[in-house]
């Protein structure tokens, strides 16, 4: 199973589902990722809570507009832990023309697409969020 597929996939599904919060298991990995979604307008907060003992993450969902499209419509896995895919700076390109983020795993931490090419870092491409 892949731990960062599922946080994707239930935040997904929070959001089709007009849900307002999401738990899930705790990891450095998922709360940057978290922050980078959260700086993006993806997440309305994020709190590190513990239940039954575990450390949790609960995600705030920013609540659907009124016409009806959720925030969060499309999320796509890229490097997976069967795969592994790397990007450089100039292999970027813009996700649904500007209207997704590209997340990518760099040397200075989780950062978005447009974050990596002003810090001129590659790295490596974890999924695509529209």
């Amino acid at each position: 199973m892949d731990p960062i597929a599922n946080m994707l996939i239930m935040i997904k599904n929070a959001t089709n589902a007009s849900r307002e919060i999401v738990v899930v298991p705790y990891s450095k990995m998922k709360n940057a990722i978290a922050t980078c979604l959260l700086n993006e307008g993806y997440l309305a907060g994020i709190a590190k809570k513990t239940k039954k003992g575990f450390p949790v993450l609960e995600l705030s969902i920013v609540p659907t507009p009124k016409d009806g499209t959720p925030k969060v419509s499309e999320v796509k896995r890229i490097s997976k832990p069967s795969r592994r895919v790397y990007v450089g700076v100039r292999d970027m390109k813009p996700v649904k023309n500007g209207r997704g983020i590209l997340v990518i795993s760099t040397p200075k931490g989780i950062l978005t697409d447009k974050q990596a090419k002003k810090e001129m870092v590659g790295g490596e491409a974890l999924f695509t969020i529209a």
